[in-house]
């Protein structure tokens, strides 16, 4: 075989291995019901899709050892309030539910955003609550957090933001 077409072949199952491993690393199910979403309350589709990876890595059946529910990952506590801000009926199944589960948690990504006006500070929010970040942006005297005293919430924001610049390929 010829050094170039040796090379090239290479190349090209090389690249191939690459893709396929961004697809298992970096699902993309649902993505009708992202987009719904993200138009809807106008949250970046990529953020909602990271945000997913990172919470349940896309397994709609998912339950956290604290009892988060579902592909956002989301406390029944927050979404029976989310569900009241949006005037849907809410019960123990409604989490469960792929595209109400990617509506809730948007809206909710969506009220953090526009109360902490960054997304760093927000993501924050969605994983260690909303209640610990007021008071740790108090203490602080700031407006916005770059970390948390939580490492598994660090690591977590990490997760999302760097697995944004993945899914803005993938839409």
């Amino acid at each position: 075989m010829k050094p170039l077409l040796y090379m090239s072949l290479c190349l090209v199952v090389i690249v191939i291995l690459f893709t396929t491993a961004l697809f298992v690393v970096y699902p993309l199910k649902y993505k009708k019901h992202i987009i719904e979403a993200s138009e809807f309350y106008n949250v970046d589709r990529v953020l909602i899709a990271s945000v997913i990876n990172a919470e349940s890595s896309f397994r709609k059946d998912a339950v956290s050892n604290k009892g988060a529910v579902g592909l956002m990952q989301i406390m029944p506590t927050t979404g029976e309030w989310v569900a009241g801000k949006m005037k849907i009926d809410f019960n123990d199944e409604t989490l469960k539910d792929p595209h109400t589960n990617i509506l809730i948690g948007t809206f909710y990504l969506n009220y953090l955003l526009g109360k902490f006006k960054d997304t760093r500070t927000a993501l924050i929010a969605y994983n260690a609550g909303e209640g610990k970040v007021t008071t740790w942006l108090a203490e602080a005297g700031s407006t916005t957090l770059t970390t948390s005293p939580y490492p598994v919430t660090n690591r977590y924001v990490d997760k999302v933001l760097n697995s944004m610049g993945f899914y803005k390929i993938r839409f």
